[in-house]
């Protein structure tokens, strides 16, 4: 299992020194902002390369989303993914973290009942993703399906009801992105619906439970590797956090520490 970092504002800007960069914090690998690897191929290739650190997949980056109200978005986000898949297979990278949206509608917040009904929504996400499958498919790559907590999307709030969708369309480029931030608000018992999921999970995502750096908070971190471990998860570990401290770079190295030495406990 790989420890993989997203940027942070204090990171270098050059890609070669933002590797490197990386490395010396203590993590093994890069989660890169989709947009940007488009934009600088040839300099994150070259990086790669250099520096021998890994951009193993990306997050973001991208117009629109999957499970969009408007068509022409849907569909831009669509071409925009596919366009990252193709970016991320030649320089080794294997997936892209997709949610279903992203801060577009909360059936907990007002006006709390979306212009869609339920099977419109799953309707429009299994063909999105009967999309994307094809290019993740033809790229080697795939899609990191995330579930987000009930404030920040309407759609996926758990493992399970994206676990379903998977199953629906009988994907076999899209796998689960198990984000123990989101993971804490909406699953009942984490280590439960990891061993449910497991079948699926193939990518993970962490933040304690104020959305700072793991350490910083009350989520139980031990308990979700232990459950990892209960799985074999052999996979990446992405730190998507902010980071909290009068020295962030410190702190930052710090949270890589704590972390290490849980997955080392739980003989991951």
């Amino acid at each position: 299992m790989k420890l993989i970092t997203q940027d942070k504002e204090f990171f270098p800007s050059r890609m070669e020194e933002k590797l490197s960069f990386v490395y010396k914090l203590g993590f093994d690998g890069f989660e890169i902002d989709g947009r940007l690897l488009i934009e600088k191929l040839a300099e994150v290739k070259a990086a790669v390369r250099s520096t021998g650190l890994p951009v193993t997949s990306a997050c973001g980056g991208y117009r629109g989303w999957i499970g969009d109200f408007s068509q022409d978005k849907r569909k831009q986000a669509i071409e925009d993914i596919g366009e990252i898949l193709k970016a991320l297979s030649k320089i080794g990278g294997k997936g892209i973290v997709v949610p279903a949206a992203w801060g577009m509608f909360s059936k907990r917040l007002p006006p709390m009942v979306p212009p869609r009904t339920d099977s419109e929504d799953t309707a429009v996400l299994l063909d999105s993703l009967e999309s994307l499958n094809k290019i993740a498919a033809e790229t080697d790559t795939f899609i990191y399906l995330e579930p987000l907590n009930r404030y920040e999307d309407h759609m996926l709030n758990t493992l399970q009801s994206a676990a379903e969708l998977i199953e629906m369309g009988g994907f076999s480029n899209v796998r689960l992105t198990a984000d123990a931030f989101h993971m804490n608000i909406e699953e009942a018992d984490l280590r439960k619906s990891i061993v449910q999921n497991k079948e699926y999970i193939a990518h993970v995502h962490i933040a304690d439970s104020n959305r700072y750096q793991p350490g910083q908070a009350h989520l139980d971190f031990d308990y979700f590797f232990s459950a990892l471990s209960e799985i074999d998860y052999s996979g990446n570990v992405v730190f998507e956090c902010r980071v909290t401290g009068d020295d962030p770079i410190e702190s930052y190295r710090e949270s890589c520490c704590f972390i290490r030495s849980i997955v080392g406990n739980a003989d991951i």
